[in-house]
């Protein structure tokens, strides 16, 4: 990937900086390109004392990279309390002495960006900037507000709401997949997470990434972008895969499954979803580009009922940890790769008679006192592989009964 600018054909990987003065802002815009961004958003409103004449000079004179001047007032989500004329004599200063971008909120956008396009022929762009409040708005209201940006004659413009809800995210990937120029959009906070990874499918113009030691909720870092989910390979044709949960930002799987998918040369990405209600989930990513997800806690046992077919093994369990989306029909097939993944490694841990083709006489946990803690979807799972192998099970759950669950584990058919 390159680092022309955003409105080459690729997405780039930008660090927002917020430093306090301009000599450690200058210290952490080497860093980002030394970590792998490949532009630098400067948030001069968080700079202590700024001094846009001598500090603007000094930003731009020793950026190593692309950098973008933002200068955000407290009524658009930013830091900024001063006069509304200073604050724009500053992002016009900016233009003026070679920033790559100046970006401009929508209310003060219209006379501003034609002004700079006039007056300095610097090739600096402009990008037009919304921060929408409350729920992202639906995809006909997007859609104007996407004109009214474009009709500044903004170079790129730029989204950020905040998701209550990952589905109100399909709002966003539609905005970005059908915006006439360069679009940047996203939303905020741990919901809004996959606006950002997924960004280079939908065509977006900019991927944001927290520098390290720099967390930021909802943004993923880097490093994470560069070396775990390589959006640089990212393109429409990628497929979707994900670890359905509630929470979600512990999972390691992003850097267990995207190096597989690599690996195995597959077009592929395996992303972290937090999602809320299951059902309006499945309706809103039925997308076959979205082909398969884990499922983790609290879902496994709920997310049966969403499932077209079920493994008959999932099936006696009553949960399901593993989907598939049939290319041929799209329907999601449910299976469950807990049982015979924990035992499997119980037994190779336990070493103590060969184990051959899973007659419960040959395995080292028949007979064995089994302790399961936790009787939800995995603690099933284990339960049911671990009697089926001969073992005596004792589960320990402070919401279920015992004598229920054991029922159904000596009923369960395998």
């Amino acid at each position: 990937m390159g680092r022309a600018g955003i409105l080459a054909n690729s997405t780039m990987v930008c660090a927002p900086l917020m430093a306090r003065s301009v000599e450690q802002m200058v210290i952490d815009m080497q860093s980002a390109e030394a970590q792998g961004a490949d532009a630098v958003e400067v948030r001069l409103d968080y700079i202590n004392s700024f001094q846009p004449s001598q500090d603007l000079e000094t930003i731009i004179r020793n950026k190593p990279l692309p950098v973008i001047i933002v200068y955000r007032p407290r009524w658009e989500g930013g830091q900024y309390e001063g006069d509304e004329h200073t604050r724009l004599e500053a992002l016009r200063l900016a233009h003026e002495l070679g920033a790559d971008y100046i970006d401009v909120e929508l209310k003060v956008a219209s006379d501003l960006v034609r002004e700079v396009k006039n007056k300095h022929q610097t090739g600096g762009k402009v990008i037009v900037s919304s921060y929408l409040s409350g729920a992202t708005p639906s995809k006909e209201d997007l859609s104007h507000l996407v004109a009214s940006m474009q009709a500044t004659k903004a170079d790129i413009i730029k989204v950020v709401s905040n998701a209550n809800d990952i589905t109100e995210l399909d709002r966003i990937f539609h905005l970005l997949s059908h915006s006439e120029v360069p679009a940047v959009a996203y939303s905020l906070g741990e919901r809004g997470l996959i606006s950002q990874l997924l960004c280079p499918k939908f065509g977006g113009a900019l991927v944001y990434g927290a520098m390290e030691g720099n967390s930021i909720p909802g943004l993923p870092t880097l490093d994470s972008l560069r070396e775990a989910y390589k959006v640089e390979n990212i393109n429409s044709d990628t497929k979707v895969f994900g670890l359905v949960s509630k929470p979600v930002s512990h999972s390691k799987g992003p850097i267990l499954h995207n190096p597989a998918f690599r690996h195995a040369n597959f077009n592929g990405i395996y992303v972290p979803m937090f999602v809320d209600d299951l059902k309006e989930f499945f309706e809103v990513y039925a997308s076959p580009d979205f082909a398969g997800y884990s499922v983790g806690f609290p879902y496994k046992e709920a997310v049966v009922q969403f499932c077209d077919e079920v493994h008959p093994l999932a099936k006696s369990i009553g949960a399901v940890n593993t989907i598939i989306r049939k290319p041929s029909d799209g329907k999601l097939i449910g299976y469950n790769t807990d049982c015979e993944g924990s035992i499997a490694s119980i037994e190779d841990a336990l070493k103590d008679q060969r184990y051959i083709n899973g007659a419960s006489l040959n395995s080292p946990l028949a007979g064995k006192q089994f302790v399961v803690v936790g009787a939800g979807g995995a603690g099933r799972a284990i339960a049911v592989g671990a009697k089926s192998r001969g073992a005596r099970v004792i589960i320990f759950d402070i919401d279920l009964a015992p004598k229920d669950f054991m029922r159904e584990i000596v009923l369960a058919k395998f």
